[in-house]
């Protein structure tokens, strides 16, 4: 498990601290764009905060339970690309690659996610890989 260090640097690959970057988003603050909120969620899967993830999916399409991959070490995210999603849009997609490590391999998961703002906060509906 990672270690919440405050003034650690982001894991979202922000350059900020986790403090100023994702952790406000963990502790409630609202994403401004869907990037953001993408950047959020892996930095979730990071620090094993399945309250966030489950709080920023969608009603609709989000799973009951929600397991976080315990074998998994994450390691480095890249955003290869965003389409819409900013602060006055309703719908976003972003792409990106989550790298990770796994029984002592490298690996990556790639995906197009795609995010709704939903009651003036953005939501994950769904990705595909």
């Amino acid at each position: 498990m990672w270690s919440d260090q405050r003034s650690s640097q982001c894991p979202c690959g922000s350059g900020t601290s986790y403090d100023a970057c994702c952790g406000r988003l963990h502790r409630g603050a609202v994403a401004e764009t869907a990037e953001e909120l993408m950047r959020s969620r892996y930095s979730a899967f990071v620090v094993g905060d399945a309250d966030h993830l489950f709080r920023t999916w969608h009603p609709r399409t989000r799973p009951d339970d929600l397991m976080l991959p315990v074998h998994r070490t994450w390691s480095g995210l890249v955003v290869l690309a965003t389409e819409a999603g900013g602060a006055g849009d309703d719908a976003g997609v972003v792409e990106f690659e989550a790298h990770y490590v796994s029984g002592g391999r490298a690996g990556v998961q790639h995906e197009v996610s795609r995010f709704e703002r939903r009651r003036g906060r953005w939501v994950y509906v769904e990705g595909a890989t």
